[in-house]
């Protein structure tokens, strides 16, 4: 997970972050899956982090977990008390979501 991390949003997101987020989402998901809560601050580690040269890519990256928040509700009430926790936080950073590229117009 740490190196999907660096790869997907820590220190900016990229083509590929826009591209992963479904997949991610997907992962979150899936009981099977033994790393969903970091999975879910993966998510919102895109969610806060940026791409200033390409505001487009950030827009569409931020878009794709926004997008998402209705599953980010469901694993909130995930029976594992880790996922519950990292989705409640993903939950919160959504409906605080406040950056330069995702005002509205």
């Amino acid at each position: 997970m740490s190196d999907l991390g660096l790869w997907l949003g820590e220190l900016a997101v990229f083509d590929a972050t826009v591209e992963a987020v479904p997949f991610l989402w997907d992962l979150a998901v899936t009981d099977s899956v033994t790393s969903r809560p970091g999975v879910i601050e993966l998510l919102q580690t895109i969610l806060e982090h940026g791409n200033p040269p390409k505001i487009e890519v950030q827009q569409a990256a931020h878009r794709a977990v926004l997008d998402g928040r209705n599953m980010a509700e469901a694993l909130a009430r995930d029976e594992d008390a880790a996922v519950q926790g990292a989705a409640r936080d993903l939950v919160t950073a959504i409906d605080t979501h406040i950056c330069a590229s995702c005002r509205p117009a």
